[in-house]
């Protein structure tokens, strides 16, 4: 079995969605089924239970999960160390993503490279879909995510940027036309939810399930990806909220943003395991607290 094939099976156990798979490793869906079935012709048995709602691992790819995370993560391990060393580097910091702006965020990527030149940085896109698996699968020190976090094995540091919040509606949307909007009209029209785990607080948290007087704002579709939600919005089948950092990296002519003028601002901050002692994450919490929070 190759490399990049052990690495997209443990991505597919993670994900259990072939789509979000093929995303995560930039490749298409149908290299991700043709990698699998050949790894399965290969063992002899299936390593995916597929039907069209759902994507589970049978109990031998159950076995060859837990036989192989820790020698790919060994391997990865050993090749990074060498090109960080080739680079004069002795480790590197991984920070996800959940944000669009990181360009914004280069006060804080600099000030960490220009005060550790022996360290490295790399900064990966993180999904929302179950958006704490990487942290504690090992694959990121810390994390970028909208605030609060409240899960027990993990520590939530300095936030980096707070932002107010902004209504996605069609260009020839009713409401396209209007200066602001108050949280009621999500109630009015309906928005998407996560096609995934992620917590029920945290979702709240980002975009209420109710709205004043505790009308319901309906999950009307699931999506995993921007892009899928960004179609939806577009096609006016449902307005949405996000973060105002897309006004400035996601124009787009088939969408006009709206000011949300009854809503809190919204807290971004570092997240990372809390039996993570890293001298990195350390370093890098302090700048962070020391540069302070930017306004966006």
């Amino acid at each position: 079995m190759e490399l990049r094939d052990i690495e997209i099976f443990l991505t597919l156990s993670e994900e259990l969605h072939f789509g979000r798979t093929a995303e995560r490793l930039h490749v298409s869906p149908a290299r991700i089924s043709q990698a699998i079935k050949k790894q399965e012709r290969s063992i002899g048995a299936k390593l995916f239970e597929r039907t069209s709602r759902r994507v589970q691992l049978t109990p031998v790819g159950e076995q060859l999960l837990g036989d192989l995370r820790p020698v790919f993560q060994s391997l990865k391990a050993s090749v990074d160390r060498a090109r960080l060393t080739a680079r004069g580097k002795t480790d590197i910091l991984r920070i996800g993503l959940m944000v669009t702006n990181g360009h914004e965020l280069r006060p804080f990527w600099d000030a960490f490279r220009s005060q550790h030149p022996e360290w490295g940085l790399r900064l990966n896109h993180n999904g929302y879909i179950d958006p704490f698996a990487p942290l504690r699968n090992g694959e990121i020190d810390l994390l970028v995510s909208w605030l609060p976090v409240e899960e027990p094995d993990l520590t939530v540091g300095p936030v980096l940027f707070v932002e107010p919040r902004v209504a996605l509606v069609a260009s020839d949307h009713r409401l396209a036309g209007r200066s602001s909007v108050t949280l009621d009209v999500f109630a009015d029209h309906g928005v998407v939810g996560p096609d995934g785990p992620q917590p029920e607080y945290f979702e709240d948290a980002f975009l209420p399930f109710s709205a004043a007087g505790g009308r319901a704002i309906e999950r009307k579709s699931l999506v995993t990806t921007l892009d899928q939600l960004y179609t939806l919005v577009a096609d006016g089948e449902v307005i949405h909220l996000l973060g105002n950092q897309v006004t400035r990296f996601y124009v787009r002519p088939d969408v006009t943003y709206v000011s949300v003028r009854d809503m809190p601002l919204l807290r971004w901050g570092l997240v990372w395991r809390s039996d993570n002692d890293s001298p990195m994450v350390r370093s890098f919490v302090r700048i962070a607290r020391e540069l302070g929070t930017m306004s966006l």
